[in-house]
């Protein structure tokens, strides 16, 4: 069977990076990193999210998304990880996930249009419970809203019930906080334990492809680069030590990028061996975008140590998100559990 993006998919991808390379560069990046006293939220990125539907992309019509589904959402999620893009949204589209997998009538219709229109920002963190601590929420001092766990639920918790304290983070091109509430929140009443391993596979696949963006950004630019460096008056990336560990790159992030693909499409469908393309996907990724973010500083040779250059931006995000929803190893003992 051949599987791949359709041509739609693929021009919706296009256009996150087009507007990203044109936009918010490298160098707007920077801007978000350097001011660590910012909240991380740049204002023209997200009305850009809000007015080309990467907000809305899995908001059903009925409530003013786009109707889509996981696969444009991790296609999305890949090119911010390529961006290595600030902002909330992936929490911005899992707290809309929770609300319309598990939400009332009432509650998707007070949330759903407000979050796909980028009038309100989400977080979204299985870490936790309320009422209590919710440890390293990402962007959670920007959200109006927080979907967290609730006994043996999920509930909501709006701008004014809770208490956000920003925490420093090594990697500068997201903003965590540590989140006091002190109520409950407002239950959202078709979280079942299915409905929560559902959003817990959901976000996992938006963030192996976020780390599956990072890696191949981050072997393109490095590929680039060797094309032109010299040394003995021939360009490194001709020689044969660099040349085949590149070629190894690139097999693994093309792996890593399919089995998110299939992991999104699994996890829709609900197929049977959801749970074990989840896992696939992001072990491939966490593994690759780590291999090939330290690839990028060490053959970018002195320069690529540097703060000056972009090459940390990409090695500290993947080292913060492989972690996230298990990392590789994590992932392995997964499998061989799904497997054996």
């Amino acid at each position: 069977m051949f599987f791949a993006l359709t041509s739609d998919q693929q021009e919706f991808g296009a256009a996150v990076r087009g507007y990203l390379a044109d936009r918010f560069d490298t160098d707007a990046v920077r801007a978000v990193v350097d001011d660590q006293d910012g909240d991380g939220h740049p204002a023209s990125l997200w009305k850009a999210a809000a007015e080309q539907g990467w907000l809305a992309v899995t908001v059903p019509e009925e409530n003013d998304g786009l109707g889509l589904g996981l696969i444009e959402a991790q296609v999305i999620a890949r090119a911010l990880g390529a961006g290595v893009a600030p902002g909330p949204w992936r929490g911005t589209v899992l707290a809309a996930e929770a609300i319309r997998l598990a939400g009332s009538d009432e509650q998707k219709a007070a949330w759903l249009p407000r979050l796909a229109a980028g009038d309100a920002v989400g977080a979204f963190t299985l870490r936790g419970a309320t009422p209590g601590t919710l440890p390293n929420v990402e962007y959670g001092a920007v959200a109006d809203v927080i979907v967290a766990r609730s006994g043996d639920g999920l509930a909501l918790v709006e701008k004014g019930a809770f208490t956000a304290t920003p925490l420093r983070s090594y990697d500068g091109t997201a903003r965590v906080a540590s989140v006091e509430v002190e109520g409950a929140g407002e239950a959202l009443p078709g979280a079942t334990a299915e409905v929560a391993a559902e959003l817990e596979a959901r976000a996992t696949v938006l963030v192996a492809a976020d780390l599956t963006g990072v890696a191949r950004e981050a072997l393109s630019r490095t590929v680039a680069y060797d094309r032109e460096r010299e040394q003995f008056g021939v360009p490194v990336g001709s020689f044969q030590a660099i040349k085949h560990a590149l070629a190894d790159l690139h097999v693994g992030i093309t792996m890593a990028e399919h089995a998110s693909l299939y992991a999104a499409h699994a996890v829709d469908e609900k197929q049977d061996d959801a749970a074990l393309a989840v896992a696939v996907a992001k072990a491939k990724a966490s593994d690759v975008a780590l291999q090939a973010t330290a690839a990028m500083i060490q053959y970018h040779g002195g320069i690529g140590f540097t703060w000056e250059h972009e090459a940390h931006f990409f090695y500290k995000r993947a080292k913060r998100l492989a972690g996230q929803y298990g990392d590789g190893d994590a992932q392995r003992e997964k499998i061989a559990t799904l497997t054996i």
